[in-house]
């Protein structure tokens, strides 16, 4: 493994002449780093772009979004993905006005300590907004390392996360750690990507493992998968007088604190038990029941099927985690995205 070459030099230089105009682009406050930061994690750029500004208008502040209800925030995120991050923001934000009088810690040691920042955000944010010598390691850097230092075991093991670590410490040592830091980002993200990568036009062509042993395609190497988990769920539409009942979804689950239909979840595609459960609500009789739509709905480690029935009447009696809302209402509350096509396209859409 050679690394004596100007890896870090050269880097800059390509950084210079390639990096995207970025709206959080030389931004050294860390709250818009955190931010920036958070939204990227699970998030493509040119997705996570309008999310970034609509939140920096609607939050300029840590003192604004800690003072923000929890609803206002989600709300914000619909769209997004992985709810937690946007709780964890919200509940980091009223951290850093309790412990640290609203203004953002500076050592790497506090930082890490606010709900939902691991070592990665940790360190981009101290080595970003502080400029402070901390590797932030994401995919774009594991791959960048991994290719062209020739790092050839799993990237799941603990021992190769301390390698490519201390390679990188290595190499970040011989420049500014907030340009590398952004500089590592950016070229693996947008030139040494995971599939194609323009190696012709690479920098680091001549002392690229991967590329002289012809081990692009399989490097960062990950051996063990994930096994992806199939869940239904049936959703019941009570409406009444353009009124709709929904809930507010559990703290241990997907998308906890959004919003959703009573929701009956099967084991497989089958409905049994269905009716019995829709005696709660006075349903007693199947022919109450019509499938609206049906659609499909991928997450990480989760295909889920999700079905939507219309029923009336609105029951009498509602459980304490639900809500009987207005048209306009149901507008103004956050719900999953696969709720939120259904409410737009079978709700909105039929007025």
């Amino acid at each position: 493994m050679n690394i004596s070459f100007d890896f870090s030099h050269r880097l800059l230089l390509w950084y210079d002449e390639h990096k995207r105009d970025l709206p959080w682009r030389g931004e050294t406050d860390p709250y818009k780093i955190w931010l920036s930061e958070v939204i990227l994690q699970q998030t493509r750029v040119n997705q996570g772009w309008d999310y970034y500004l609509k939140i920096v208008q609607q939050f300029p502040t840590v003192k604004d979004l800690a003072s923000a209800q929890l609803e206002e925030v989600l709300y914000l995120w619909q769209g997004l993905g992985y709810y937690s991050r946007a709780r964890n923001l919200h509940t980091a934000a009223q951290q850093i006005m309790s412990r640290h009088g609203g203004v953002f810690p500076t050592n790497y040691d506090e930082v890490i300590q606010l709900k939902g920042i691991g070592e990665y955000t940790a360190a981009a944010i101290c080595s970003i907004a502080y400029n402070q010598p901390y590797l932030a390691i994401d995919g774009n850097v594991f791959r960048v390392i991994c290719r062209i230092f020739g790092i050839l075991e799993d990237i799941q093991l603990r021992s190769t996360k301390n390698r490519v670590h201390e390679i990188g410490t290595r190499l970040m040592k011989e420049v500014e750690p907030a340009l590398f830091t952004q500089a590592m980002m950016e070229f693996g993200a947008i030139h040494c990507v995971p599939k194609n990568p323009d190696c012709e036009a690479c920098p680091f062509q001549r002392e690229c493992y991967a590329y002289q042993e012809e081990q692009v395609s399989r490097l960062p190497l990950k051996i063990n998968k994930i096994k992806i988990k199939n869940r239904y769920f049936h959703y019941f539409i009570f409406s009444h007088n353009d009124q709709i009942v929904i809930e507010k979804r559990e703290n241990n689950d997907i998308w906890s604190h959004l919003y959703q239909f009573p929701l009956f979840e099967t084991k497989g595609r089958s409905s049994k038990g269905m009716l019995q459960w829709l005696a709660q609500y006075g349903v007693e009789d199947k022919k109450r029941i019509k499938l609206i739509e049906t659609c499909e709905h991928k997450l990480t480690h989760q295909n889920l099927h999700i079905f939507f029935y219309d029923v009336e009447p609105v029951p009498k009696q509602l459980s304490s985690n639900q809500l009987l809302v207005s048209i306009e209402e149901l507008k103004q509350k956050p719900f999953p995205v696969p709720i939120q096509r259904f409410i737009k396209s079978q709700i909105l859409n039929q007025l």
